[in-house]
């Protein structure tokens, strides 16, 4: 029996890196889909969660509101549940659409690693704490997973893995060599662009008041990067749910 559980975890535990790699690489493959599929479930798990928490939070501003109001809590938990589910379809629309599939390989590879830290986190919060996954990853997760992924990008930045522009040749490309209707593709490149320069920019102002260390370490927290956190927090839920559901049915 203890071998036979040995086996069923080992074969769990490569269904969720199985999992995490196909989450990646859909973004990777189909990043307008994958934007879409991302917007939705966000959205869904949304109305659900958003739902819950409000009933139990009005009470704690309205003093005497022990039954919250039906009405209230439904419009005002999908209106929350829309804007997070577009605020995730569109981060990750920009982290996966370009033109470079060099630069995007890398990324998956980024988002994929932050995704697994996400859902491994999750899983020993649930084991330890007995943590709900599903709360704790859509409510808790998104900036340390936006932090990680940030700080994996800033990395192959300085590791020469991605490619950086100027300010200059943006122009050039911005004025001369983008179409005058580029596709979304097109746009998130030079979207990417923008953000590599503008954190670069960052870094270097910061680098005349406080460390080079430092600075790169504000740079990180304030990138656009840091919005992909909504995007990885989102799979890393699912990820976890499932695998904490899968754990707890074993013999």
């Amino acid at each position: 029996m203890i071998v036979l559980r040995i086996l069923l975890n080992g074969v769990i535990m490569a269904a969720e890196i199985a999992a995490v790699a196909a989450v990646a690489w859909f973004g990777y493959s189909y990043p307008f889909l994958f934007a879409a599929f991302t917007a939705g479930l966000g959205f869904l798990l949304g109305l659900r969660l958003e739902t819950k928490r409000l009933s139990f939070e009005l009470p704690f501003y309205f003093e005497g509101a022990r039954t919250p109001w039906l009405l209230l809590v439904a419009l005002v938990g999908s209106v929350e549940a829309v804007m997070k589910g577009v605020l995730a379809g569109l981060a990750a629309l920009f982290t996966f659409a370009g033109t470079d599939s060099t630069r995007l390989a890398w990324v998956a590879i980024v988002f994929g690693i932050t995704v697994y830290a996400g859902a491994s986190a999750l899983r020993g919060l649930s084991v330890s704490f007995r943590a709900q996954p599903w709360r704790w990853g859509y409510f808790r997760l998104a900036p340390p997973l936006g932090l990680a992924f940030s700080a994996g990008i800033a990395a192959l930045a300085a590791f020469g893995m991605l490619g950086t522009t100027s300010v200059g040749e943006i122009g050039w490309k911005l004025v001369w060599e983008l179409p005058q209707k580029p596709s979304v593709s097109q746009v998130s490149e030079l979207f990417f662009q923008l953000k590599q320069a503008f954190d670069d920019f960052i870094v270097t102002l910061l680098s005349q008041v406080m460390s080079q260390e430092w600075a790169r370490l504000v740079g990180i927290v304030v990138s656009v990067n840091v919005l992909t956190g909504f995007v990885a927090s989102v799979y890393a839920a699912v990820i976890a749910a499932m695998v904490r559901t899968a754990e707890e049915g074993l013999p």
